[in-house]
């Protein structure tokens, strides 16, 4: 009888999970690494969705909401673009916005923050939340 061992999924605290990378090197969704980076790609025209992914190490979540991102996405009809908030300012963004719990999705539309999904949901409350985000006045 052999052993089977499931390969841990996460990466190293620190770096980013292969899920989240995938977003930033095959879909093309701009890794945000500083708060004018931020302010700049909030700024433009439409809705926008910052993903911010936490510690994949020690946040379980964080690669599904990694799949799940570009799903919603899609869903919307490219209703909003997508990014990748950095580590190096994802405690200062989630500070700005209250919304402390990660991963997250922040929603902004030309540059007023609209609200934000933590946390991994179920899909019909993912289209409740973003309906409702993406019809906010903000």
């Amino acid at each position: 009888m052999h052993d089977f061992v499931m390969p841990d999924s996460t990466a190293p605290s620190g770096e980013m999970h292969p899920l989240v990378t995938r977003l930033i090197e095959e879909l093309g969704y701009p890794l945000l690494s500083n708060m004018s980076d931020v302010a700049e790609f909030t700024a433009r025209e439409g809705a926008h969705c910052l993903f911010i992914p936490g510690d994949a190490k020690r946040n379980l979540e964080t690669p599904d909401a990694a799949v799940v991102l570009p799903e919603i996405r899609m869903t919307f009809q490219h209703a909003f673009d997508c990014a990748v908030v950095g580590n190096e300012i994802e405690a200062e963004l989630r500070q700005q916005t209250r919304a402390l719990k990660t991963p997250g999705f922040l929603f902004y539309r030309e540059s007023a923050y609209l609200g934000a999904i933590e946390k991994i949901r179920d899909w019909d409350d993912y289209i409740a939340r973003t309906t409702h985000i993406l019809t906010a006045k903000g």
